[in-house]
């Protein structure tokens, strides 16, 4: 029957279907209009076929098999991992992750607060959790602390019985990233740390004591290639340095684990992950090491902070899924989602219960841990996967000719690659080319901000990363941001006003046009906070303009056709006065007539929002923050 049915339907080449399509575009340019040109900086077709797969030299091979593209182990479980801060003490950092733990987490982090942990430290943070059965892992271990809270886990680890071998944690001792956060390097002294942290942990196969924060370039609105190269980057520097102090490269391959953040770019998200195991496989290999486990990325995903909103928060819920999803998707060790709120204020329990469950569901009811690389064969992302291959590998090349990270960062080069990318972010949300839900597009018209979200939440750069060492600053930091921020301090601003300014739609004519402007400028002033009155439609000008007046409206939206705006706008200008601004809805062909008379405010689709609506805060006498 099946091979019956195969007969009746035959092959369709590709010519065949570039042909009606070329047909269905009916004269417009097939590239322009159907080839994603993507801000990694290569193409992406509008579809692809087996055909695509012949020249990728990656595929064919099975999970656990070089160059791992399928995953370093056959399995696609990880780890469900929640970290929590000792800014209130080890006590309170302990209680927490014992909650966590019996509510599903299955790998706990303590983030460290520039202080060395000792013994007794380690006795109250890990009390009641069972080593063997839990991953530990420290994050902010500064280099001058490193030796310090490391000799004393090992100790600690000791007394308590626990073989070696059982011993599952991590440190996150990286001194790229201080030079990344804070533009500070002492590197002769970084590296003896480094070397003297992976001695101190040699009898202990499953500590690692090296991370590569990848997150940080996406926290700097870095595009998903320029995340990768640079962490390879990084990586390769570790390895140059630390094989200079006589360890070999197979040692320190497994002794480093990278954090990579995930950003909403579903597709390109999970071929990213395959790619970095590609990448570092390769990476390592060229430096001799000819072990498995040193061959093997050991990645742990966390949820994007640079995409979280402090407006319409919920709606993180959906973001931090989606990226968890494609993290999971694509095969990592171990995955972080972060608390919806997690951008203004420190999360609670209901926040850190639904992260976690966002990982239960996957497992339990979506089932994505049964089933190993479930990406592999699909032509698009197999194709997205050696697309990011190219392109990260040419840039590490690039960083490398220019004699490595730490090089190239002192020089400025990544800053402002980085920067090219995050200014054409912000240009698109500006102009409302990209969407950031809630924000620049959709507002929820009624949200007001709590006193909790402050100036320096939405401000840019006002939380910058510090560090007190003596260590002279040789080199810029990467600007962290969120891509929010500038849209939320847009709105902040008129929070904090002592007026809410009022935009009323002059609803008139076409009842369609009407409709759909009249929409489109309550969603453009919303975003910004001001209050906005919709109406269904007016039977006349006078109708309208009488209700805008009596409404005390500062704003007035001619909503309408464009065909209708040459007579009826210069009228409700006539009627409104000096008592409310005229605004109109579109940008029509009468436009230039209309400025002749006076009329100057338009607002359309191809509008920068973010700059036309600090311009009519200012007339309304609302400060900037």
């Amino acid at each position: 029957m099946a091979n019956k049915l195969f007969t009746e339907f035959p092959p369709v080449t590709t010519e065949q279907w570039d042909e009606v399509i070329i047909k269905d575009l009916k004269g417009a340019d097939y590239e322009k209009k159907l080839v994603w040109k993507t801000q990694e900086g290569f193409a992406v077709r509008p579809y692809y076929r087996a055909e695509n797969l012949k020249d990728l030299k990656f595929t064919g091979t099975m999970p656990g098999q070089f160059p791992y593209v399928r995953g370093t182990v056959n399995s696609n479980d990880w780890l469900t991992r929640q970290d929590y801060c000792l800014c209130e003490g080890v006590e309170k950092a302990n209680a927490q992750a014992i909650d966590g733990l019996a509510k599903g987490v299955q790998a706990v982090g303590f983030c460290l607060t520039g202080k060395a942990l000792t013994e007794a430290d380690y006795e109250k943070l890990l009390k009641g959790i069972v080593i063997p059965a839990v991953e530990i892992n420290f994050c902010e271990v500064r280099p001058v602390i490193a030796e310090e809270t490391v000799a004393n886990f090992i100790k600690y680890v000791a007394k308590q019985g626990v073989k070696p071998e059982e011993v599952r944690a991590s440190f996150d001792v990286s001194p790229l990233h201080m030079l990344t956060t804070v533009g500070k390097l002492n590197a002769e002294k970084a590296w003896d740390v480094l070397a003297n942290c992976i001695k101190a942990v040699a009898d202990y196969p499953k500590v690692r004591v090296i991370n590569v924060e990848a997150y940080d370039f996406n926290d700097a609105g870095a595009s998903i290639v320029q995340e990768l190269a640079f962490a390879l980057a990084i990586g390769s520097d570790y390895v140059a340095a630390l094989t200079e102090k006589g360890i070999s490269a197979n040692e320190i391959g497994r002794r480093m684990k990278f954090t990579f953040g995930v950003s909403s770019n579903y597709f390109m998200e999970i071929a990213k992950f395959r790619a970095a195991r590609v990448l570092w496989a390769n990476v390592m290999k060229t430096y001799g090491a000819d072990c498995e486990c040193a061959q093997k990325i050991c990645s742990h995903a966390v949820t994007s902070g640079w995409n979280q909103t402090v407006y319409d928060a919920y709606v993180n819920m959906l973001r931090g899924t989606s990226e968890a999803m494609s993290a999971a998707i694509a095969g990592v060790h171990s995955l972080e989602v972060l608390p919806f709120d997690y951008a203004f204020r420190k999360p609670g329990e209901f926040s850190n219960r639904i992260a976690r469950n966002v990982q239960s569901i996957l497992k339990e009811e979506a089932r994505f841990n049964k089933i190993v690389d479930p990406a592999a064969g699909s032509y698009y992302i197999e194709n997205l996967t050696a697309s990011i291959i190219d392109a990260a590998w040419n840039l590490f090349k690039t960083v490398e000719e220019k004699g490595g990270y730490t090089e190239a960062f002192k020089a400025g080069f990544v800053q402002a690659e980085v920067k090219a990318v995050s200014d054409k972010k912000d240009k698109n949300f500006a102009q409302r080319r990209e969407t950031i839900l809630g924000s620049n597009q959709f507002p929820n018209f009624l949200e007001k901000a709590p006193a909790e979200i402050t100036k320096e939440i939405v401000t840019r750069g006002a939380q910058k990363a510090t560090c007190n060492c003596d260590t002279p600053q040789i080199a810029e930091p990467l600007e962290k941001y969120r891509a929010a921020q500038a849209f939320e301090a847009l709105r902040l601003a008129t929070d904090r006003a002592d007026k809410q300014p009022q935009v009323f739609m002059l609803t008139f004519g076409n009842l369609a046009m009407c409709r759909a402007r009249a929409q489109f400028s309550s969603n453009f002033f919303a975003v910004a906070g001001f209050k906005v009155v919709d109406n269904n439609r007016f039977a006349t000008i006078e109708e309208g303009v009488e209700a805008a007046l009596a409404a005390k409206a500062d704003i007035v939206v001619a909503c309408s056709s464009d065909e209708e705006y040459a007579e009826a706008v210069p009228q409700i200008a006539e009627k409104i006065g000096n008592k409310a601004i005229v605004v109109v809805a579109g940008d029509p062909e009468c436009r230039p007539a209309l400025e002749e008379k006076g009329i100057k405010n338009f607002i359309h689709v191809k509008c920068n929002i973010l700059d036309t609506l600090k311009g009519y805060q200012k007339e309304m006498g609302i400060k900037e923050l």
